[in-house]
């Protein structure tokens, strides 16, 4: 599962492996408390955040169960990172793979994520093989939802107060969509300029 060159180009976007020259344009959006509500590994300082895009720097690839492919988001115009999108690889025996992104508020509602997602689940069904591709949303960011309604997807299950996050009961939503729903879907319909979210990443 290699052979990926990048970056991989959108429209208006350039998905690239992270650098490290990349940790202070992460950290305009990742030390915003609005986006911390939505991270599963918390970057609450600088050196948090150092460690993040450490960790990103180094998921360029599926090689095997377990991996994550991190791309960052980047506008050609002007070279703006905008968020980041990860594609991980959860199960090769029922070809399991699960989208994780976030975007800077600041850049949201434009289609910008519709584009790194879209592009995302290309790659995890054309070029990876990926079977099934699902997404864990939080129950209460509505503009999440629709963005994955929006990409074909299902809910599958919402699951209410099942776990503590971050010091708040956690309701989860589940999305989800098939190779063969993806290619038969002529990718995806175009978005409504109002898809902000910021989801948990790894």
């Amino acid at each position: 599962m290699s052979g990926l060159k990048f970056p991989i180009s959108t429209k208006r976007l350039a998905l690239r492996p992270f650098d490290r020259s990349d940790v202070a344009l992460v950290s305009r959006y990742h030390l915003l408390p609005g986006v911390q509500r939505y991270l599963a590994r918390p970057s609450r300082y600088n050196e948090d955040v150092n460690a993040c895009v450490d960790i990103m720097r180094n998921q360029i690839g599926l090689q095997r169960p377990g991996d994550t492919l991190t791309l960052a988001m980047q506008r050609k115009s002007d070279n703006a990172l905008l968020g980041h999108v990860s594609l991980h690889w959860s199960d090769a025996t029922a070809g399991q793979g699960e989208l994780r992104f976030v975007i800077d508020p600041a850049h949201s509602g434009n289609g910008f994520l519709t584009e790194a997602l879209s592009a995302m689940l290309d790659l995890a069904f054309d070029h990876f093989r990926i079977h099934r591709v699902f997404v864990r949303c939080d129950g209460r960011n509505h503009h999440s939802a629709k963005l994955m309604q929006k990409l074909g997807m299902r809910l599958e299950a919402h699951y209410r107060e099942h776990a503590l996050f971050q010091g708040e009961w956690d309701e989860e939503m589940h999305f989800a969509i098939l190779d063969r729903e993806w290619q038969a879907s002529n990718k995806v319909r175009p978005m409504l300029p109002r898809d902000r979210l910021h989801e948990r990443v790894a």
